[in-house]
């Protein structure tokens, strides 16, 4: 009995000896570190300026009130909550000596970037099928995506991460940390914390790893399978022209799914955990900043309609200043 009651004592000075976690990120001199918040500090403002153009454009553009542009606004919106739950952080770090964050902290940051990184895989899912319908059901695509099954889907795209990832998030934080309490990340990622875990995470490992690979690999056929059918019909219409704006819009989307898809699944689904850790940061930098960044580029310089809505912003913000 008392060596059960050790025991006991033992876990419970287990869950409560890690009060927080450093965060090591890019370690290296101060004036480097410097040189990354300025880079950082650029790539996130520009993050959320073209991002926030692309939805002042579909809200104020009439034209642009169709579900493919709906979509394309919430996506654009996720991307901003999804790039807000690290970059901020990561800034401070760059400044900062200690680089500490709590251990509610981190899991917060944990289940929100996860969640908004899972909701952006259903988004890319939901704008394929909105273009599947769209290229290869063309008579009946207003029939199929009326205004309440586009919100039941931005609904949809919005809620599942955050709905899936409860249970993950739970399972890695009931794990005991008794120390040492270094990950050697930028972000809370669930694979260094499961290593800085004292007690055996076997199962828990197991339950994350099938996690991620059934929605990774589950979202990419989807999309894959939605676009191969797309590239056949389009290879059935008569007209160049119709051929150009549908391949067009279509090469906007695959890229931000190739930038996305291919970096997460390096890093979760392929052998990327094996890889050395300046690998795994570089990769996760990869899906977590530089999409987000290329997402507005890609959208706007591709999209002639997107374009003109756009200028049509500018436009409108230097009238308002000028008055």
């Amino acid at each position: 009995m008392a060596s059960e009651e050790r025991n006991t004592s033992d876990i419970e000075n287990m869950v409560n000896s890690v009060s927080h976690f450093i965060l090591l990120g890019f370690p290296s001199s101060r004036e480097i570190q410097m040189v990354y918040f300025v880079v950082f500090s650029t790539t996130y403002i520009l993050t959320l300026m073209g991002n926030a153009a692309i939805i002042c454009a579909v809200h104020w553009d009439r034209h642009l009130h169709t579900p493919m542009y709906i979509l394309l606004g919430n996506f654009s919106f996720l991307e901003i909550c999804y790039v807000t739950t690290t970059v901020p952080n990561m800034l401070a770090n760059f400044l900062s000596e200690t680089k500490t964050i709590t251990f509610v902290g981190c899991f917060v940051q944990f289940y929100f970037f996860f969640s908004f990184g899972c909701d952006e895989g259903f988004y890319l899912c939901i704008m394929a099928f909105d273009r599947y319908l769209a290229i290869c059901r063309p008579l009946h695509y207003p029939n199929i995506m009326t205004t309440h099954l586009c919100t039941d889907l931005v609904i949809f795209g919005w809620s599942s991460g955050f709905i899936l990832f409860v249970i993950p998030v739970v399972l890695i934080s009931q794990l005991y940390y008794c120390g040492p309490n270094i990950i050697n990340h930028f972000i809370c990622d669930p694979v260094p914390l499961m290593a800085l875990s004292c007690s055996k995470a076997h199962t828990t490992k197991f339950i994350y790893s099938t996690f991620n690979t059934i929605f990774m690999v589950g979202t990419f056929i989807f999309v894959l399978i939605s676009y191969v059918l797309v590239i056949f019909s389009v290879l059935r219409i008569p007209s160049a022209a119709g051929k150009r704006k549908a391949f067009s819009t279509c090469a906007s989307h695959l890229a931000i799914v190739i930038l996305f898809f291919g970096s997460v699944m390096t890093m979760y689904v392929g052998p990327g955990s094996e890889q050395p850790v300046e690998f795994q940061k570089v990769m996760t930098l990869f899906y977590s900043v530089i999409t987000p960044l290329f997402n507005p580029l890609i959208y706007s310089l591709r999209n002639k309609d997107m374009k003109a809505a756009l200028r049509k912003v500018l436009v409108a913000t230097r009238t308002s200043h000028k008055t």
